[in-house]
């Protein structure tokens, strides 16, 4: 019987070598690692169909862990290769360095983002702080705080920012989410580094952000700055698109008191797709993951009666991008399943 940690192995450590022999090599390999995370995902997804809706035993999380560990420092590798390859350091030419741009980007976008997710939810303060630093190296530091603090706490609610209500498109959604969540979690932080007299993170958070930069600069130059800068605007608009198609419209009930009902299940959409629900460690299963955020992604469920997209999380990426076909496809979705809740 095949160990359970070893099927996200496969899917999601591949598009690493293909990236790194890009970067030396060009041609096919960059090719490869374009279309790894893009075409060839959503192939397989068609392919192979739906993954199993039971998870493994929670006892996988050694196993589980240390795949999160290669996958992080993996990224943490790829990151001046990436900027390398696409500012053309590495003597690339025009059509290698723009596949360059889709295959890093990609990578950074669905795997390592999804990875550190995965991380900044581990106790440990090791696995904690190297998902923290996978965030800092994408300009993307305060996601550590918001998505813990604000998410979490206050998902399919105003409250949250990155919630995204009926009827708000991926691109107005994306701006004001990002804005929100750093002031946002800015204010809790402080507040709590004025309570507790620990340091602000958002000092590592701006701070590390800003090494990252400079060591880029020092190694490449502009154009590797201007390379850096591209690739980290790239993967975050994919966590913000990820986080706009699992919560979209999906709105819990205000109370007469102010006060909102409770979340549950039905407050998340997911999807069972078997092989990009594997490269990207399981991000896919969210329902489970806000009942039970401490669970490792082996071990994520999904039952019958979470909601669930039509397609994959690629997929519904594109759709989204095309707000008119979007509204068309999901609207009617969110209210029936707003109606089960009401009825329930």
């Amino acid at each position: 019987m095949k160990h359970p940690v070893l099927p996200f192995a496969l899917a999601s450590l591949p598009p690493v070598a293909l990236l790194v022999m890009g970067v030396f090599y060009g041609g096919g390999w960059l090719w490869a690692a374009a279309l790894y995370t893009s075409f060839f995902a959503f192939g397989l997804d068609e392919a192979l169909g739906m993954a199993s809706r039971e998870g493994a035993d929670d006892s996988v999380d050694r196993a589980a862990n240390r795949l999160s560990v290669v996958l992080a420092l993996a990224h943490l590798a790829l990151v001046p290769l990436g900027a390398a390859a696409v500012s053309g350091a590495t003597d690339l030419g025009m059509l290698e360095r723009v596949l360059a741009f889709f295959g890093f980007g990609l990578f950074f976008g669905q795997v390592s983002n999804s990875n550190a997710h995965e991380l900044i939810h581990r106790s440990s303060a090791g696995l904690f702080g190297l998902g923290k630093w996978v965030y800092i190296s994408m300009l993307y530091g305060h996601h550590t705080t918001a998505h813990r603090l604000l998410h979490h706490a206050h998902v399919a609610t105003p409250l949250d920012p990155n919630f995204p209500p009926k009827g708000r498109s991926f691109y107005a959604y994306f701006p004001r989410g990002w804005v929100r969540s750093f002031t946002r979690g800015y204010a809790v932080e402080r507040a709590r580094a004025v309570r507790t007299g620990r340091m602000n993170p958002y000092i590592a958070y701006v701070g590390g952000g800003l090494a990252f930069v400079l060591a880029v600069w020092l190694g490449f130059g502009a154009s590797g700055v201007l390379a850096y800068l591209g690739l980290c605007f790239y993967a975050q608009s994919q966590l913000a698109m990820v986080d706009y198609l699992q919560h979209y419209g999906l709105a819990r009930r205000k109370r007469a008191d102010g006060s909102y009902a409770p979340q549950t299940i039905h407050h998340s959409w997911n999807s069972p797709h078997w092989f990009s629900s594997h490269m990207m460690v399981n991000a896919a299963r969210h329902s489970d993951h806000h009942a039970n955020p401490g669970r490792v992604y082996p071990a994520l469920r999904l039952p019958e009666d979470m909601p669930v997209l039509p397609y994959s999380l690629p997929a519904m990426g594109i759709i989204a991008l095309v707000p008119p076909l979007w509204f068309k496809l999901m609207d009617k979705r969110v209210d029936k399943v707003m109606a089960r809740m009401e009825a329930a």
